[in-house]
């Protein structure tokens, strides 16, 4: 694949949108060559638009860029999604139907039954949907989704464990305030404290979870049949959530198979050797002070989950500790991975 493919960015100038264009910059497959956002950005060069929130340098090449409106007008034919779900849906909808293929990080179309829900990991076989999705919408284009973040970091420690026969499980989590955007958060509210609800998390882990552990039957998904109960909460950490997991199988293995499955659990990005794939998606780690996000959540780039602290639980069978980035393998590094799945599969071309 030498020659690169451009292709742009909706929702540039925000915090998925930043990520996004740190995981492009040098690429092998693509080029960041359009970038779109709102009203308020358009017409204005891309630094000049943008307060650069991270500790990567912003790439001199974007820098220059004119921001453009969010329409399908000039755009490359690939499109990454970073989008606010109240102007992503309808901005998004336009673009395929214009012919893009638009790789999504927002909500508003992973649970349709047309979508793809992927985890390249996991379930790349999802990408069939879009034969249903073109006879059913007659876009000329194409959408796919990555999941929510906290989802995509539970179920990658999750999958490796659905062989033996995963019927419950329980989280727990602890969210980073990046997870909220910028400016996000209140320091007032979350220096030195704990905030007990974000608003639609919940729901999302439960069923996004299903959809992505499910498999593909006569054109549609037939959700996994692990009930997930979930509580989440917002943390003072700058990036990585954190989950707090206890499962139950249908026969419990024992605690040396869990680990192996854990650290031998890899798919077709390993296989075939996606640029922006992870050597080791799920990273087991002996040490009972581990995972933490100071430490562990720029592993392999922010692209691995970390787990640790294996052990029995006197309510389910086992219980366990998984931290992932949740603005690069929970978001731009997710999307980027799906697109990398896509180009290799001939859904995407120049």
């Amino acid at each position: 694949m030498s020659e690169r493919l451009d292709v742009g960015i909706l929702g540039a100038t925000g915090t998925v949108g930043q990520e996004l264009i740190v995981a492009l910059a040098t690429h092998p497959w693509f080029r960041v060559a359009w970038v779109g956002a709102s009203e308020r950005s358009v017409g204005k060069r891309y630094a000049d638009a943008t307060p650069w929130r991270l500790r990567t340098p912003r790439p001199d090449a974007v820098a220059e860029m004119v921001v453009e409106e969010c329409v399908p007008v000039t755009a490359p034919r690939l499109v990454f999604s970073g989008l606010d779900s109240t102007v992503a849906g309808e901005v998004e909808a336009a673009f395929a139907t214009a012919g893009h293929t638009v790789v999504s990080n927002a909500r508003n179309y992973r649970m349709d039954a047309d979508v793809p829900l992927l985890i390249p990991e996991i379930n790349p076989d999802h990408l069939q949907l879009l034969e249903e999705q073109t006879r059913v919408r007659q876009w000329p284009g194409k959408l796919v989704a990555n999941p929510n973040c906290s989802t995509i970091v539970m179920t990658l420690a999750l999958a490796p464990l659905c062989q033996f026969g995963l019927t419950h499980v329980m989280v727990s989590t602890l969210q980073a305030v990046s997870g909220a955007g910028y400016p996000g958060v209140s320091s007032l509210d979350i220096v030195g404290n704990i905030l007990p609800h974000i608003d639609g998390e919940e729901s999302k882990m439960e069923s996004e979870t299903q959809k992505v552990l499910g498999a593909v039957t006569h054109g549609r998904v037939v959700p996994h049949e692990v009930v997930v109960s979930a509580q989440t909460t917002r943390v003072p950490v700058i990036n990585g959530h954190t989950a707090l997991i206890s499962v139950k199988f249908e026969t419990p293995p024992p605690p040396g198979d869990i680990i192996r499955a854990f650290r031998d659990f890899s798919g077709r990005p390993q296989a075939e050797q996606f640029p922006t794939a992870p050597c080791h998606p799920v990273c087991y780690l002996d040490d009972p002070n581990r995972p933490q996000p100071k430490l562990d959540v720029d592993r392999e780039g922010g692209m691995a989950v970390t787990v640790g602290r294996l052990r029995e639980c006197p309510v389910l069978d086992y219980k366990f500790i998984v931290l992932g980035h949740n603005t690069v393998r929970g978001a731009a590094g997710a999307a980027v991975l799906n697109a990398e799945l896509m180009k290799v599969d001939g859904l995407v071309s120049i």
